[in-house]
């Protein structure tokens, strides 16, 4: 079975790299006009428009600052005038850990900045192409949120996890609001996918072995994994699925 995605718009946010990158490609491999968006990385961006016009597949370069509520009303306007139509497909990648802070040296700073570009994000882009899904009748969005949700992450990233938690439960809220208008609503979450700045950053590489070999499947995901779950969250094959949280672990959490 193929999937096919053809005549859809697909806007992947934080596409420059790792996951969003692994994921706008795929989308765009099974027909899907791809909005990448980037908020700061140009180059790596244009390095992911570039793959999916080599392959063949459609695609647009959008930058924004998600935190913004006023620049991502306007980019959606571009990504529906660019795209010729609304989106069909949100999913709603963009995030970061910032850095990792202990509750004890919180600032309303460093708690400002992780909840905005995680969880703010989310909710403004996706109100902004809510609209558009709406007179469709029909529309797949897919929250990436991750295995911190869960477990509270690791050490100085109790915001950051909180974030994603958020994301979660308002996933959940939204997909009943949204069930009407023909509209589904999924959570990914991600354990430990590798491949990415995020770990490359943030994880030193005694850490790194130590966690992989808890994992049962026995290696660390990659972002390819994450894209495989996204793209049959996207596609009508999940037709019947709405609310759900797909973990994405190697068994590493399992519920």
């Amino acid at each position: 079975m193929k999937i096919e995605l053809q005549g859809k718009t697909a806007l992947v946010t934080g596409g420059s790299a790792g996951i969003g990158r692994a994921i706008a490609v795929t989308l765009a491999a099974c027909g899907a006009r791809v909005a990448v968006h980037y908020n700061s990385n140009r180059e790596a961006a244009e390095e992911t428009v570039r793959t999916i016009r080599q392959a063949g597949g459609e695609v647009e370069l959008f930058q924004g600052d998600l935190t913004d509520v006023t620049r991502v009303e306007s980019m959606i306007k571009e990504i529906e005038s660019r795209m010729g139509g609304t989106v069909d497909i949100l999913v709603n990648n963009a995030g970061h850990l910032i850095g990792r802070v202990p509750s004890s040296d919180m600032s309303e700073e460093h708690y400002a900045k992780v909840l905005d570009v995680n969880f703010k994000s989310c909710v403004f882009v996706t109100k902004a192409v809510l609209p558009g899904m709406k007179a469709k009748g029909a529309g797949k969005i897919v929250n990436i949120t991750s295995l911190a949700a869960h477990n509270g992450g690791g050490g100085g990233a109790s915001i950051y996890a909180a974030s994603k938690g958020a994301i979660m439960a308002y996933s959940k809220n939204l997909a009943k609001e949204a069930a009407a208008a023909g509209i589904n609503v999924n959570s990914v979450s991600p354990g430990f996918i590798g491949q990415t700045a995020f770990h490359a950053t943030f994880t030193p590489d005694e850490a790194r072995k130590a966690t992989i070999a808890t994992i049962p499947l026995g290696r660390e995901g990659t972002p390819q994994d994450v894209a495989n779950t996204v793209l049959f969250l996207a596609s009508g094959l999940s037709d019947y699925l709405t609310g759900e949280t797909i973990e994405v672990n190697g068994g590493m959490f399992m519920r």
